[in-house]
């Protein structure tokens, strides 16, 4: 699902509250049936760790870990064993096996972005929100990167709430919300 409309609109502030990260002043948002406005922060932060992925604009990789330690982060704090193994298999199938050991000055931005996406897929999201994905990168790899997003949709099953001014970007997705000053103008599924 894309979520589309001029800058100002709400957009992000939507996404927002989709995930847990702000709550609504009024009305009810269910994430995978919880009502987040019931659920205190830490329940949101654990609802959000147990089902939610996010890639951002900017990326939001930590500087002084390499893209495997980048990845393995959301692992280790949910306990898991096997935190450098998933963290090399997604760094892989993004097509970074060969730069685990990189930080991020050492990795162009849509090298970046794909670890960014590796790190978001670590948790096996049932959600996975998508805050301008593209809107930093050139125009080939920001290609090559909703291609990844929607391989990896096809692939694990995952559902893409993704914000853009891309057009082009939206209408690859199923169905499109446009909004305008904070409301919804249009839902419209995409014929395909």
């Amino acid at each position: 699902m894309a979520i589309v409309g001029p800058s100002g609109s709400g957009k992000t502030t939507l996404l927002g509250l989709l995930a847990g990260l702000d709550i609504a002043s009024r009305g009810t948002v269910l994430l995978d049936g919880a009502d987040l406005s019931t659920l205190s922060e830490d329940g949101r932060a654990r609802l959000r760790g147990e089902k939610v992925g996010f890639v951002f604009q900017s990326f939001q990789l930590i500087p002084t870990l390499t893209a495997l330690e980048n990845v393995q982060v959301p692992l280790e704090l949910r306990g898991d064993d096997g935190a450098p193994a998933r963290a090399r298999e997604l760094l892989t199938r993004v097509g970074l096996g060969d730069r685990w050991h990189h930080f991020p000055n050492q990795l162009s931005g849509g090298e970046q972005q794909r670890v960014a996406i590796a790190r978001a897929f670590s948790n096996s999201p049932r959600l996975l929100f998508a805050d301008e994905p593209t809107g930093n990168l050139d125009s080939d790899t920001g290609a090559h990167i909703v291609e990844l997003l929607e391989h990896l949709n096809r692939e694990s099953g995952t559902t893409i709430v993704l914000v853009t001014h891309d057009l082009a970007l939206a209408h690859r997705a199923q169905r499109i919300i446009r909004l305008a000053d904070g409301n919804v103008v249009s839902d419209t599924m995409v014929e395909k």
